[in-house]
């Protein structure tokens, strides 16, 4: 019977010993892995800042080349008509736009939603401006058009995404 009382307090000492053992792994286990998954975190943060920082100001040229003031003066081609230099001016604006298509990758989705409303305000504004236009107007005509309609707006698009923009960027950093 002593054989029995000595085997089975073995067994639960072996238990006992082998459950603190698993416990204790399991917590440094637990750590390694917080551990791991916070540096695998500032990793990726190190990596991908400058992209990030890249982005947003990518994004705030971007807007502001859109501009129609800063596009006028930029695309300006006085030998234009109005429907030619209308064409020229949605050209510049879309093809700006795709080549800053890879920055949304980098700010929120709400932020570039708005980033390309407002590509989309300047392209309607040119396109109101062009229909106003007889086939006579020069694109000094459209410009003036363009420039007179800005005056009547209080807030533009794109000054409105600028601040989004910077906002964001503030929050972030």
């Amino acid at each position: 019977m002593d054989a029995w009382i000595f085997l089975l307090m073995t067994i639960v000492s072996c238990g006992t010993l082998v459950l603190i053992v698993f416990r204790f792994l399991k917590k440094q286990t637990d750590r390694d892995v917080i551990k791991f998954r916070t540096e695998l975190h500032k990793q990726r943060q190190e990596f991908f800042l400058p992209s990030r920082l890249d982005a947003y100001q990518r994004s705030v040229l971007f807007l502001e080349r859109i501009h129609p003031t800063s596009l006028i003066l930029r695309v300006h081609n006085p030998s234009l008509n109005a429907t030619l230099f209308q064409a020229e001016l949605v050209k510049a604006v879309r093809s700006e736009f795709e080549h800053n298509l890879a920055q949304q990758i980098f700010i929120s989705a709400s932020t570039w939603d708005i980033i390309r409303n407002s590509k989309d305000e300047v392209i309607k504004l040119i396109h109101m401006a062009g229909s106003q236009m007889s086939d006579t107007s020069t694109s000094t005509d459209l410009s003036e058009k363009i420039f007179e309609t800005i005056t009547k707006i209080e807030d533009f698009p794109t000054g409105i995404a600028v601040k989004i923009v910077k906002k964001e960027f503030q929050e972030l950093f």
